[in-house]
């Protein structure tokens, strides 16, 4: 019998996570090590939102991007090397094609750091194959749902789904919306569920 893999939802905090480990950083090693090895780690990270379809990243060997701005320097001096996995990529946009959604592969996207910051301590050695979906936009609940129920087959086939992010991280849709009165919190919490949710289903999600 085949081992399906399980999903883990990864808040990343800030990019300085990746040389500051506190004690999240040594629990996602053990995490890694503890874990039946994947074919490759799927990341969805609220990082990368597209109009119009959904995108999977198709490079072999995706570059590290460093998609933030005043943080120390060693940060923008780190690379995280692992490979990509185009085999994967288009079974994804297969899947993701069968379920309804405009999908395409992107042979140019790199890891962006809600990838590669988790990852680099879930996976020290950068020897497990890291490749990326898009959050298409917009995107409402039953969407996003759908989104996971596309991507739930690629657990059976080897593949450890990573949802990246944090409760309430998306500071550009947080400081579009202004006042912070309860319809603005309203809204960032439904943001996190749909991220959350959707490549959980249709796995049974634990606290």
């Amino acid at each position: 019998m085949s081992t399906v893999l399980p999903v883990l939802f990864v808040s990343h905090g800030a990019p300085t996570f990746a040389i500051e480990p506190g004690l999240a950083g040594p629990q996602l090693a053990a995490l890694g090590q503890a874990l039946p090895p994947p074919k490759a780690v799927l990341v969805v990270s609220p990082h990368w939102e597209t109009r119009g379809g959904v995108r999977v990243t198709a490079s072999a060997q995706p570059q590290t991007i460093h998609d933030f701005g005043g943080f120390p320097r060693a940060l923008y001096e780190i690379r995280y090397p692992a490979a990509g996995h185009p085999a994967l990529a288009e079974r994804t946009v297969a899947l993701l094609a069968q379920a309804g959604f405009n999908a395409g592969l992107d042979p140019q996207r790199g890891l962006d750091h809600g990838a590669w910051v988790p990852i680099r301590h879930l996976y020290p050695d950068a020897q497990v194959p890291v490749f990326q979906v898009s959050l298409p936009q917009p995107l409402d609940t039953a969407g996003a749902l759908a989104l996971g129920r596309a991507l739930a087959p690629l657990r059976e086939q080897g593949v450890l789904i990573v949802a990246s992010g944090s409760m309430t991280h998306n500071l550009h849709e947080f400081r579009g919306h202004g006042g912070g009165d309860a319809r603005t919190w309203q809204h960032l919490r439904s943001g996190c569920a749909r991220r959350c949710a959707a490549p959980c289903a249709p796995a049974t999600r634990s606290r």
